[in-house]
């Protein structure tokens, strides 16, 4: 046996190693453990789950359990119950036994790693399988994507056939390489373990070292000096008979104690899923599998895979839930980053019934019973088939861990109705967590599935027109394959900043610009070395985005030391002396598409002093991230015109900032020296979740794309007596007000059957901004078929549902600051539908396409 397969056995040290962060010296680094009533649990109801488990042990569901249960950062629960073996001898259940996780691993070992390859910049969610194995037969199965893998949509099915011998990482490879896709890529969701045995592999190869070698070196030794447990290694012993299945001999490293490890069934037993079958020795197949995985492929496989192989304590699981609930961190110490834990927890539709999984995680599938009855959609975790189970929700900041060894002894045991009804009691027992806040958890996850199932379905049913007329009939296809869009900072670094050359420059930029791979252009530009970065220049929310503040004052950026000066401040221009020394400005910011967001503002301003100055601008140009064909709204008065509201545009432009600068530059006759560096690879119809790029929030309260889908138009709110969400965790999704009635409201909208979109009525209370504190009671908005979907007609509706229901309460004066238009909201005063609106503003509109077709740099 060669060394790299002498560590493939995994165990605890796997967890233990990552999450065991303190540096202090004891035997067991757990969370600290609280009386649950401290911490806002119902001990009593948690104490139910004593008669749960020992009702399922009586009936032979299983032979023992250790059940814990994590709140606020504490344990709160923890008990052993039965024991963790019969055969041959009985032991008792403690709650420092090691179990088999075998499914968990794929979220916990496997997903983990592959989002520390998506951080490292070596990995991209949409890579496909053929970039790393190229040598795989089927093309079909090429196309598949990381991101198709960790959701089990690859098309892949749930095996191998355990009927065809092989074994080892060759015998695994020869196997895939002839696999068949079972169905087209991404169409339906079917769980899969080659899926995640492909995903191992990949890490594999991308990093020149076996998944647990690479979790070692990579993320579990930087984080801790000692491991908690030692593990021990696993040796095979080929018995030359193709017939035959290849068995374990169990070699303890000192200090290994095997009766720490909760046994599984027999060789024999476990030999007999997925077609594989048993004719050995009697000996060797009564031997109960101890410390050794009970999959039978990753058996094959040398003990680790990327499906199965882990084995870990209660205590090393719950650390790593709570590193979850803490965006990434535990201790002090960084496993992931905050946004890696939101990537992989967020929901993902992987049927056209709006199932959903994570990036590695179950959330709303058949496969969720785990959840149990009353922890909200949203939550998530995992089940093994040993018995095992993690569920995870944020809303409360609770978790549960369900080990056991139901395979033992004789395979025949069923958590499933337990682990059900155990997460159900511990979901009754949360007291802390108001109601307000589960009604708007679970709206958000309504909304954000209902946002998804139409594109599904529509990539579904595109995927499976004959091949002949697909790449003609799915565009969604195509894109979602295409390589990702190309920003300015792209191209420059692409042309290796010839447009730049020899220049001393100023960079007006917040957090927003940054290259594909999530450098920041300030530092991109500062280590060029044939161009000077001289100055920097902030606009509205700072240099990182995250004021939300009337005034900024100038500063310093501490990492390069270079001087900032901000645009947000006494004064919204660059001043004559900040421009004096430079050759040329460089902008680049994300825009969100909507007239009143102010770095547009910001932009024409920097534009009209560069211009006096007599220096050229060059704009590094990026995508609209709400697309660039749909223009709604009506334009701005041209007396009206603000630092938000910069020129006569609709409310949304359908340009990107190159184009509008463009447009700005030349209606009012600025004269500026303006050059973009356009993009590559971006089309008008591409919304942002189509250009391959990552979120990065434009603003603090601009956090996901439905965001900025539905801010042109209920961003025209805001300027009233209502609250659009601000200082809730759904800004610009909901709308309301104390005295307003949310159902009334929502049942006045959906009778309208406005185009792509749906109103539930929901009760929030905004911690900052209008109505803080006070309970509100509103609507959240959901959008159905973004592609139908007018935001800025959905605004219009909300108003004459307000004006017409709430003539009294409703402050419609308020509604002109960011509308600026007399005429529409003479109109809206009138109470006139949003029809006849809309049909006000056409000739003007249609004048405005005219004036846009100009300046267009993009099909």
């Amino acid at each position: 046996m060669t060394s790299r397969f002498r560590s493939f056995f995994w165990l605890s040290l796997f967890i233990g190693v990552l999450l065991c962060l303190s540096a202090v010296s004891s035997p067991s680094q757990g969370l600290p453990v609280a009386a649950p009533q401290t911490v806002g649990m119902n001990a009593a109801k948690l104490n139910q789950i004593d008669a749960l488990v020992a009702d399922a042990i009586k009936d032979k569901k299983l032979p023992g359990a250790v059940v814990l249960v994590g709140h606020k950062g504490k344990i709160v629960f923890r008990k052993a119950y039965g024991n963790r073996s019969l055969v041959p001898t009985v032991e008792k259940m403690t709650v420092d036994t090691i179990f088999d996780l075998a499914s968990l691993t794929k979220p916990i070992a496997t997903a983990t790693s592959i989002m520390i390859l998506v951080e490292q910049g070596k990995l991209r969610l949409n890579d496909t399988i053929g970039m790393y194995i190229p040598d795989i037969d089927d093309p079909e199965a090429k196309k598949v994507t990381i991101q198709q893998l960790l959701t089990h949509t690859s098309g892949y099915r749930p095996d191998f056939d355990l009927g065809e011998k092989w074994t080892g990482r060759d015998g695994m490879l020869a196997a895939l390489k002839k696999e068949k896709l079972r169905n087209p890529p991404g169409t339906r969701f079917v769980y899969s373990d080659i899926g995640f045995i492909v995903l191992g592999d990949i890490v594999f190869r991308i990093t020149g070292r076996p998944l647990n070698l690479f979790a070692e070196e990579t993320f579990l030794d930087p984080l801790t000096a000692k491991p908690t447990f030692v593990h021990g290694d696993t040796r095979f012993v080929d018995l030359k008979n193709p017939r035959k299945i290849f068995v374990h001999d169990r070699v303890i490293t000192e200090g290994t104690n095997n009766t720490d490890y909760a046994p599984a069934e027999n060789i024999r037993g476990q030999s007999n899923y997925l077609g594989s079958t048993f004719e050995g020795d009697a000996k060797t197949g009564d031997k109960i599998l101890r410390g050794q995985v009970h999959d039978p492929t990753a058996f094959r496989m040398g003990g680790v895979a990327g499906h199965a192989g882990l084995f870990s304590t209660a205590d090393d699981l719950a650390r790593y839930c709570q590193m979850l609930l803490n965006g990434g961190t535990l201790v002090g110490k960084r496993v992931m980053s905050a946004q890696t834990v939101a990537r992989m927890t967020a929901p993902i539709v992987v049927s056209e019934t709006g199932d959903a999984r994570g990036l590695g995680w179950d959330i709303n599938t058949s496969f969720s019973s785990n959840r149990g009855e009353l922890f909200p959609l949203g939550s998530f975790g995992h089940t093994g088939f040993t018995g095992t189970s993690v569920w995870i929700d944020r809303v409360s900041g609770t978790f549960v861990v369900f080990l056991s060894n139901r395979v033992h002894p004789d395979g025949k045991g069923d958590v499933t109705p337990v682990r059900a009804k155990v997460a159900t009691v511990v979901a009754s027992a949360i007291e802390d967590t108001p109601i307000e806040v589960y009604r708007l958890a679970e709206s958000t996850y309504n909304s954000a599935i209902a946002a998804q199932v139409p594109r599904f379905r529509k990539f579904v049913a595109a995927a499976n027109r004959p091949a002949a007329t697909a790449s003609a009939a799915s565009p969604v296809a195509s894109k979602m394959l295409a390589a990702p869009v190309l920003n300015g900072i792209d191209i420059l670094e692409r042309d290796k900043f010839k447009q730049l050359e020899g220049l001393k420059i100023g960079l007006v930029t917040n957090h927003t610009g940054r290259n594909l791979a999530g450098k920041q252009t300030i530092d991109i530009l500062k280590e060029v070395p044939n161009v000077q970065l001289v100055s920097l220049f902030a606009p509205e929310h700072g240099i990182r985005g995250e004021l939300d503040q009337a005034k900024i004052d100038d500063g310093k950026d501490e990492k390069t030391g270079l001087p900032i000066y901000s645009l947000y401040g006494e004064t919204r221009r660059p001043k004559p002396e900040q421009l004096r020394d430079l050759d040329a400005i460089v902008y680049d910011i994300q825009d969100i598409g909507a007239r009143f967001y102010t770095y547009t503002a910001t932009l024409k301003n920097v534009l009209e002093e560069a211009a006096k100055a007599g220096k050229p601008v060059f704009i590094l140009d990026r995508p609209n991230p709400i697309n660039g064909n749909a223009v709604e709204g009506s334009l701005a008065d041209e007396d009206k015109l603000s630092f938000i509201a910069a020129h006569t545009t609709p409310v949304r432009y359908g340009l990107t900032i190159g184009e509008l600068g463009q447009m700005m530059n030349a209606e009012r006759k600025i004269g500026a020296d303006l050059r973009v560096i356009k993009m590559e690879g971006w089309t008008r119809a591409m919304w942002f979740d189509e250009t391959g790029q990552t979120w990065v929030n434009p603003s603090p309260n601009m956090r996901s794309l439905t965001e900025a889908t539905l801010y042109p138009g209920i961003g025209l709110l805001e300027t009233t007596n209502v609250s659009v969400g601000r200082g809730t965790d759904t800004p610009f999704e909901i709308v309301g007000a104390p005295w307003l009635d949310g159902r009334k409201l929502a049942a006045f909208l959906n009778h309208r059957n406005i185009k792509g979109v749906r109103f539930v009525p929901v009760r929030f209370k905004p911690t900052t901004s209008v109505f803080k504190d006070e309970e509100c009671s509103g609507i959240n908005i959901i959008v159905t078929d973004r592609d139908s979907f007018n935001s800025v007609r959905t605004g219009f509706e909300i108003a004459a549902g307000l004006r017409k229901l709430y003539p009294s309460d409703w402050q419609v004066e308020k509604y002109a600051r960011l509308l600026v238009n007399a005429e529409v909201l003479e109109s809206v005063k009138r109470g006139d539908t949003p029809q006849m609106i809309d049909d006000a503003m056409r000739t003007k509109n249609e004048e405005f396409a005219r004036r846009r077709a100009l300046y267009l740099l993009y099909k």
